[in-house]
């Protein structure tokens, strides 16, 4: 549903394949490891959901049934969102066949997000001037996948508050974390888009999103709303902060912006990141990175 961004997993592994879903540590990994680690993988969105947890009940039936509920979240996200399935409520408001009125709350409220983040950019994320060749097509998918990430985490976030577990949700390049109480961050690895196999900078993270968007994986898919035209100047941008959705929308919005990212970037409030541009140059700003 939402594009695939440079990988970003978390604890610098690589990411989990489906066979090794419910658990992927294998029987070599280390006891008091295992029992204190788990991690589930299942495809939805399009895209590998992965959710790691780490505490002393990682491996209860009260965890097993927060993720649970994660996925399941997720694909109703995917069912109400995507704009690659005919019955989705986005694909019949694009058709005309659905008003915001008459459409599940959640549509309202994410247009309403899509709102106040092209007024955060200055226009440079902009829901309707996101598809190629479609300009005024409403398309929320810049922020849909992020969105839906924080929502469906919301009953894992509150296991781990009551019993000091600590939880990373990936998905597509996006990571959203919170460390375990008494325990050490979560470690975000940020891949180099010109050489997927290399590592820019490792991250630590104890509460809070990274998000990268660029056009290293999937091309030039990305618009610039002003012009219409594909963007090429910047190959990749990550933020961090204390919002998965809002790293996720300023990410998107610097790639857009093209070079101008680089001042831009800096003035943000709370966040962290890193720039890489096409002509080589690499642009960091804030405490992480």
């Amino acid at each position: 549903m939402a594009r695939p961004g440079p990988a970003v997993v978390p604890d610098g592994e690589a990411p989990l394949d489906a066979a090794a879903a419910h658990d992927p540590l294998g029987a070599s990994a280390p006891g008091d490891y295992r029992a204190t680690h788990r991690a589930w993988v299942e495809q939805i969105m399009g895209m590998p959901i992965s959710i790691h947890v780490r505490g002393a009940d990682a491996r209860s039936p009260e965890v097993a049934d927060a993720v649970a509920g994660v996925f399941d979240e997720l694909r109703w996200v995917d069912a109400t969102f995507s704009t690659y399935r005919e019955d989705s409520q986005v694909s019949r408001l694009q058709r005309g066949e659905l008003t915001l009125a008459d459409a599940d709350p959640a549509m309202r409220e994410v247009e309403r997000l899509c709102r106040t983040a092209a007024e955060r950019t200055q226009g440079w994320f902009d829901a309707w001037n996101a598809v190629p060749g479609r300009p005024g097509v409403y398309d929320p998918t810049g922020l849909v996948k992020t969105w839906g990430v924080a929502r469906a985490a919301k009953p894992l976030r509150a296991l781990a508050q009551a019993t000091g577990l600590g939880y990373a949700v990936g998905a597509g390049g996006d990571v959203l974390v919170r460390a375990a109480a008494g325990g050490e961050p979560w470690l975000i690895g940020i891949e180099d888009p010109r050489a997927r196999s290399v590592v820019l900078a490792t991250v630590p993270v104890a509460d809070g999103g990274i998000a990268t968007s660029g056009i290293a994986v999937r091309g030039t898919h990305i618009v610039d709303p002003f012009s219409g035209d594909r963007v090429t100047d910047v190959l990749s941008a990550t933020v961090v902060g204390p919002s998965l959705l809002w790293a996720d929308v300023f990410a998107t919005a610097a790639v857009a912006m093209g070079p101008a990212a680089v001042g831009w970037t800096s003035t943000l409030p709370d966040t962290s990141g890193l720039l890489v541009l096409a002509d080589g140059t690499i642009h960091r700003w804030g405490d992480e990175t």
